[in-house]
């Protein structure tokens, strides 16, 4: 079946795979895939769901690290016109069963490491079908689950017709830490984001996904198509979107890092030895570490040749002059760093050696159909020095999965245009560049994760010892920002190694606080609302960090 004329991620990558067949698809410790290979593997994994009973709109949940039976899987689900949904690997029992749970999942594919944790809850998790468990090969651990090997050695699945309105889903934390799946249309997601690959080309816009194999195929004659490395993981937009979705859009392998630790000097040994022409990362929680092994190769007379790496990507997170000055000492690239979120992209910069020096930090240019806009929707005046709202009109999502009234407050109409407005404040200056001042929610991203202070604040709370508790962000070089409880107790000053165990046996790890500051009254306004300021203040002076003002 033709695919080529109907928008969607199914329909894009079978148009590579019929273009393009015996190149390179998946380079990963796991598997190495052509695009036959990913196509056909993919069909088979398709044919399985559909077999369990799942029909077109079904929910696949993945939960993995970056590996190729990932990519898999996800295809197959798009293949049969199902859903996939991104879990977080880190979570534990009860985050896990709500996020499957909340997605109405039928399928879940998951690696072996985690089979304990899926055990515990297959009673909280009625409506699964069937469970596919990635590696070793052999009996699955978990009882009910059939292999990654036997779900992709059966019949593949005939290529079907699928429409632009099927739906896409990526699952984000909410203000209150609970995940939340943010919907798109196939149709305007699959276009933009191959849209997107072409502009970074320098190619026209396509019409249709057909349009792309001209160009996908003289890539291929000239030996110019791409690899692609997502370092941050695919369970988040960043890796899998800028580091998986777009550059396939034309044919580019992806170079999967799966190592479960981040280890900058063996990301970047992969980049240099698979000769990657595109890096995803997150900001400097991912770039510091990067530039401190390229120094010290280069102090040790072992530099890294990376002549290869033409961009480095990255979004939703800071990141700073100095760190891209650090990388461009090293790569000749062009850094694009989007100002982006589940919700939509907003506005990025492009940073190189030209201009590098020129650079200052959390400054943007408003992508189109962008603006910044006051509570009542009237755009903020350049140059005023007024702060609002970031907002878009383009791809504007469908919704929250089964949240309408999350919905209706993020996705808000003004004069007859539909924006997504997920609470980013910054400034607009006399040049028509933003300056990002942060989320509304008060959200701390550490390492690439977002974590939200009132769910840390609730299992903080939940130790009898806690009288009452707030969590804030601060800077931390290898993190980005650190996880910091700020606490008070009836009597005494609680054993912050009684907290850590406490805290991590009801959320995940990376959420769990790094530091543990006790003071006599955690601050609050008169009516009860958190001052957030004056705690991270109070953290900051304990720790003795001092926060950088621009």
């Amino acid at each position: 079946m033709n695919s080529g004329s109907v928008w969607n991620l199914a329909n894009v990558w079978e148009v590579v795979a019929d273009t393009i067949p015996t190149e390179p698809a998946i380079i990963s410790d796991t598997l190495n895939l052509s695009w036959q290979e990913y196509d056909q593997a993919s069909a088979r994994m398709a044919q399985t769901f559909v077999d369990a009973g799942l029909q077109p709109g079904s929910k696949v949940a993945i939960y993995s690290y970056n590996r190729a039976e990932y990519l898999i899987a996800q295809f197959g689900a798009l293949k049969a016109r199902l859903c996939p949904v991104n879990v977080n690997y880190r979570y534990l029992e009860t985050e896990l069963a709500y996020i499957i749970d909340n997605s109405d999942a039928e399928a879940v594919v998951y690696e072996s490491a985690f089979a304990a944790r899926l055990e515990a809850i297959l009673n909280d998790i009625p409506a699964v079908k069937v469970f596919v468990e990635i590696d070793p090969p052999g009996t699955p651990v978990l009882p009910s689950a059939i292999s990654f090997e036997q779900a992709t050695s059966g019949s593949a699945m005939p290529r079907i017709a699928r429409d632009a309105s099927d739906i896409y889903m990526l699952y984000t934390g909410g203000t209150t830490g609970n995940p939340k799946g943010v919907m798109y249309e196939q149709g305007g997601f699959a276009k933009v984001l191959a849209t997107m690959a072409c502009a970074f080309r320098a190619l026209p816009p396509p019409e249709t996904p057909a349009d792309l194999a001209v160009s996908i195929e003289a890539f291929a004659e000239q030996g110019a198509l791409s690899r692609s490395l997502p370092a941050c993981p695919l369970m988040h937009g960043t890796g899998m979107w800028i580091g998986v979705f777009i550059p396939h859009s034309l044919g580019a392998a992806a170079v999967l890092y799966y190592n479960q630790t981040f280890d900058a000097t063996d990301l970047m040994r992969l980049v240099e030895r698979e000769r990657v022409q595109e890096l995803v990362i997150v900001g400097d929680a991912f770039a510091k570490p990067i530039v401190d092994a390229l120094d010290k190769a280069d102090a040790e007379g072992s530099p890294m040749e990376l002549s290869s790496v033409r961009l480095i990507g990255s979004s939703g997170v800071m990141f700073s002059a100095a760190v891209k000055q650090g990388l461009l000492r090293h790569m000749d690239a062009n850094i694009v760093d989007s100002m982006g979120a589940s919700e939509g992209s907003f506005a990025t910069s492009i940073t190189n050696r030209e201009n590098v020096n020129d650079y200052k930090t959390a400054k943007f240019e408003l992508s189109p159909f962008a603006k910044v806009i006051k509570e009542d929707g009237t755009p903020v005046t350049p140059g005023s020095g007024e702060m609002g709202l970031v907002c878009s009109a383009a791809l504007v999502p469908v919704g929250y999965y089964k949240d309408p009234v999350k919905s209706a407050a993020t996705f808000k109409e003004f004069d007859g245009v539909r924006y997504s407005v997920p609470g980013d404040y910054a400034t607009v200056e006399a040049d028509g560049t933003i300056t990002l001042i942060g989320r509304g929610s008060i959200c701390i991203n550490s390492g690439g994760e977002k974590i939200y202070p009132e769910e840390v604040e609730e299992a903080m709370k939940a130790h009898a010892a806690i009288y009452d508790c707030l969590v804030v962000g601060v800077p931390d070089d290898k993190f980005g920002q650190a996880v910091t409880a700020v606490y008070s107790v009836p009597a005494g000053v609680q054993d912050a190694a009684d907290l850590k165990a406490h805290v991590r046996g009801l959320i995940a790890d990376y959420k769990a606080p790094r530091h543990y500051v006790w003071v006599e009254t955690v601050p609050r306004a008169v009516n009860g609302k958190a001052d957030y300021k004056t705690a991270k203040k109070f953290a900051l002076q304990a720790l003795g960090i001092e926060e950088a003002t621009a």
